[in-house]
């Protein structure tokens, strides 16, 4: 299971909006696109997917439909609340994901003893593999790269871990002391070009919802050690990397995918639609882009 999930491209699949509801056609036409593209594996239900606003039932269906439209490929699904109990209920709502993505607690903030607990509790309910999920800018709290390596080390179906802490430091440290057949994955796309040269697996991505293509074309080159290839289409994707977060992700994502014609530019509140000037932003990124 993990080598077969935990390496190259996965795209934190966004989930459309049709006005209020949910639009499933969009969603598999999404995933469709993905898959044909060149994606590795599909992570729907996570940040990127604005999961908090879905009710259960939506979970479920998201998750059908993704697994329907895979092809195959591994579907992770983000399943993190900030309590045991309610990160549990989504685990067996959505028990037919090869994987589970579970953030760490937010709101709590507990110390890293508490993190560890935690995480431990959860993989031990459970055989499926866990992905952590590390983005202290939404949860406020950090994993820190010790309670990293003591989850890998201690705990087998603690696969790999999704770090979006912007520090080079952390991540280097975690790569330098996981035990074998731990993935460490970029959660930026504008460090991907770096963590993967330091010997990351991959990156689950927002970016690839917009030009899922490039993107692959990009990780795949960085895997086959094809770094001077990989810098150039790194210095190509840069635009797209910045604008898709001048504001809170994924207001820039909905924008740039409804230019596309993908989807409409629907978000739930508390999110709402780009300013214009994101909006004009995108436009002229996607234009010198394609």
């Amino acid at each position: 299971m993990n080598e077969m999930i935990l390496h190259g491209l996965g795209t934190a699949l966004v989930t459309p909006f049709k006005g209020e509801e949910v639009d499933y056609e969009a969603f598999a036409a999404t995933v469709d696109w993905q898959v044909t593209t060149g994606v590795d594996f599909l992570v729907p239900l996570g940040t990127t997917g604005e999961t908090p606003t879905l009710s259960e039932s939506e979970k479920l269906q998201v998750l059908e439909v993704a697994l329907q439209h895979a092809a195959g490929k591994p579907v992770i699904a983000g399943v993190g609340t900030n309590s045991v109990s309610g990160t549990l209920a989504n685990m067996r709502l959505l028990q037919d994901a090869d994987a589970y993505l579970i953030v760490a607690p937010f709101y709590n903030k507990p110390p890293q003893r508490g993190i560890y607990a935690y995480f431990k509790a959860l993989a031990e309910s459970t055989k499926k593999p866990i992905v952590l999920y590390n983005v202290p800018s939404r949860t406020g709290c950090n994993i820190e790269a010790e309670t990293t390596l003591a989850l890998a080390r201690d705990i087998p179906n603690i696969v790999g871990v999704k770090e979006a802490s912007g520090s080079i430091d952390q991540i280097k440290t975690i790569l330098q002391g996981r035990p074998e057949g731990f993935s460490v994955l970029s959660g930026n796309d504008d460090q991907t070009l770096e963590l993967m040269k330091m010997g990351a697996d991959g990156v689950i991505s927002v970016a690839s919802n917009v030009f899922p293509s490039a993107v692959a074309d990009f990780v795949h080159a960085l895997q086959a050690g094809k770094f001077a290839e990989a810098e150039k289409m790194d210095v190509r994707l840069a635009p797209l990397f910045k604008a898709l977060f001048v504001e809170p992700n994924p207001i820039p994502a909905k924008a740039a995918m409804a230019q596309l014609g993908l989807m409409e530019n629907s978000l739930r509140l508390p999110l709402v639609p780009a300013t214009a000037a994101t909006e004009a932003r995108i436009q002229q990124t996607l234009k010198d882009l394609f």
